[in-house]
This record gives C-alpha cells, sequence and structure tokens, in this order.
C-alpha cells in the first residue's frame, strides 16, 4: 500500500506552536512512548538521564545556524527587501543562494544596499539569475577578506526563526536558537531536538559512560517545504550537505557491535545516518549531499531510539516519526500532545520514542 499524505493531518490549535524555549533548556516536557509496549509516559526532559547507560550512543547534529535573514533596500524606488540567505555558491565571487520578498519586485540586474545599524551603507548585492518563484543568485561586492565579509553577514542577519513562531527574534534567540554543540556553520534552521540539552545534561550522561558521536547536516528551507503530492513516493526533497567522520562512524559502531542502545539526536541526525549504511548495516565515513526522503513503510538500520520535538501535520518530519515509532502508535502519542496541550515544533516540548 503505498502511503498518502493525507493521513498525516492532525487539528493542531494555533496556540500549541511555542513561541518561547522553557527557561531552562533542559526542562522542556519529554514524551516517553514505548514502540514494544505501547506504553506513553509523561516526563521532564533532564529524565533522559534513567532510559540510558553505560556503553549506549547518541547520535548529534552539530550543524551551527547563522544569522540568515537580512533586510536591504532595492536602487532607485527604496523599496524594503528581505533577503533570505540559503547556501554560498562561490566564496571568491561571493555568489549566494537566496530567497527575496516581495520576489515581484526583484529581477536580474537589480541592485540591493544594506546598512548597517548606524544607518552607513556597508554592502552591496546584485541579482545575476532567478532560481525558482522566489529564489535568486546574487553577487555581494566586497573587497576585505573573507572574514570581514562574515563578520558584516553577521552584524547584518537575523536569527532566521521560523516564520511560524511569528514574532521578530530578540537578542536572546542568538543562543537560544542553537544548541550548545554546535560547530559547523552552514544552517538556516536550528536542530531543535538539540536544542534540549544542557551542558549539566550532557556532562551527567558523560558520567553515566553514554557515548557522544557528532554528524553534520546543514538543514535547509527544504525540511520545512510543504510536501504537495498525496502519493509520498513522488515527493523529492531538496539536498542537504552532511559528513560523518571516522570517528563518529567508529563511536556509533562500537555501541552498535556491543548491542548497545544507539539514540538519534533529532529527524536530521536520522537522515544523516540513514544516508550512510555500509553492506553489514554499520555506519560508514561519509561526506556528500543527500535529499534521503524517509516515510512508512521503513526499516531503519542504525538507531533503535530517538529524540524529536513535536511537529507540524503532513510534514517530512511527522512523515519520518511515523515511520519510525509506527504510523498508530504515533498518531496517538500526537493526539495525547494536543489534548495534554505539549508546546510544538522548534521551542516547544520534546518526545523520546523507544
Amino acid at each position: 500500500m503505498r502511503a498518502k499524505l493525507s493521513k498525516f493531518n492532525f487539528e493542531l490549535p494555533k496556540k500549541l506552536i511555542a513561541k518561547y524555549p522553557t527557561d531552562n533548556r533542559d526542562e522542556s516536557r519529554l514524551m516517553v512512548i514505548n514502540r514494544a509496549t505501547g506504553k506513553i509516559e509523561h516526563r521532564i526532559f533532564k529524565d533522559l538521564l534513567e532510559y540510558y547507560e553505560d556503553g549506549d550512543v547518541m547520535i548529534f547534529n552539530n550543524t551551527k545556524v547563522f544569522p540568515a535573514r537580512m533586510y536591504g533596500r532595492k536602487e532607485k524606488t527604496g523599496a524594503k527587501i528581505e533577503v533570505f540567505l540559503l547556501r554560498e555558491l562561490n566564496k571568491d565571487q561571493k555568489l549566494w543562494d537566496v530567497l527575496v520578498d516581495p520576489a515581484r519586485k526583484i529581477r536580474v540586474g537589480n541592485k540591493l544596499y544594506f546598512k548597517d545599524k548606524d544607518g552607513n551603507e556597508v554592502l552591496v548585492a546584485e541579482v545575476v539569475d532567478n532560481t525558482t518563484s522566489r529564489g535568486r543568485t546574487i553577487r555581494f561586492f566586497y573587497d576585505g577578506t573573507d572574514d570581514e565579509f562574515q563578520a558584516i553577514l553577521n552584524d547584518l542577519g537575523q536569527t532566521p526563526l521560523p516564520k511560524y513562531i511569528a514574532r521578530q527574534p530578540e537578542e536572546s534567540d542568538k543562543e537560544r536558537y542553537q544548541t550548545i554543540y554546535a560547530k559547523e556553520i552552514g544552517a538556516v534552521a536550528a536542530p531543535t531536538a538539540g536544542l534540549h540539552f544542557s551542558r549539566e545534561l550532557l556532562k551527567k550522561l558523560e558520567l553515566k559512560g553514554v557515548n557522544h558521536a557528532e554528524v553534520t547536516l546543514h538543514i535547509g528551507l527544504g525540511t520545512f517545504r510543504s510536501i504537495d503530492v498525496e502519493d509520498l513516493s513522488k515527493h523529492k526533497m531538496e539536498a542537504e550537505y552532511f559528513k560523518i567522520t571516522e570517528e563518529a562512524a567508529k563511536i556509533v559502531n562500537l555501541s552498535q557491535r556491543a548491542h548497545k542502545k544507539v539514540c538519534a539526536v533529532g529527524t536530521t541526525s536520522m537522515r544523516t545516518i540513514e544516508s550512510a549504511v555500509s553492506a553489514e548495516g554499520l555506519l560508514k565515513p561519509m561526506e556528500g549531499w543527500t535529499n534521503k526522503f524517509i516515510y512508512p513503510p521503513y526499516e531503519f538500520s542504525i538507531a533503535d531510539s530517538m529524540i524529536t520535538n513535536f511537529h507540524l501535520p503532513k510534514t517530512s518530519l511527522l512523515i519520518m516519526i511515523c515511520a519510525f515509532a509506527g504510523y498508530e502508535l504515533a498518531m496517538e502519542a500526537y493526539e495525547k500532545a494536543v489534548e495534554d496541550k505539549y508546546r510544538f515544533f522548534s521551542y516547544g516540548d520534546a518526545m523520546l520514542i523507544l
């Protein structure tokens, strides 16, 4: 039977979409669902310690969010234009793939001017190509060093909070919309399951003997793009860059061979490891691009547990959760989450699937 998009719909009251994170990272709510028994428990995130022991491993996505949302002015008209940086195409030429809004005002050849907080013009860009309806390729004009250019982008850019959070980013978002182990710059959205880990909780897991493996997947907007086909086998994910080092593969495979728990922290970690499975069913070191779309039925090869946030209806993220937890159990858990007023999405509560 083919998986249908309409099966992954549910009623989500808008008020359950979290606008702010909890005061302390590890004190959000945690719903624990057991695939073997069907049992659903309600805990606090730091209770995670009770479910893992010496020799188990957690796999974290160490991508780092950059301040991708900028605002410039169009030449001549002075119209305010939002420019959302997606990815750097060419470092030397300072070419970037971006989204622009309002797109109808931006054509090839247009110049955009960017000013700093004091009103000084610090950057100029020219639109050199159209990519999609809102997508453009732009070239920045800047003669300084790469580090200086990066510093200007960081200064001009805002934390790219998803639109559904429906508020302007604040100073605190620079820290909270980032995992504490973020290292590799390149994501335009945070790997949100990891936002719940505090330094204290990571230290306690380490003291308990739980191994820590890091992979990288730079999250693009494609992860959140709506699916517009009913037959899921026809949906195409946008490719995202990922990397698994020799060291990470070794740590994960050690736990796997010892029949210890292997936990994927977040859907992005899960997509990464499922994109690099060896013939023996182990994790292999790899670097490249993945457009893997996981939907039921699906046989997972590496992780036997996962941590995730609560996702929006009819998204690739929810669909993956249903593939991992089992459709009926996952949808029952989501029904309970709505009933019990769990907080949804990026700044929301978490789920542990065992």
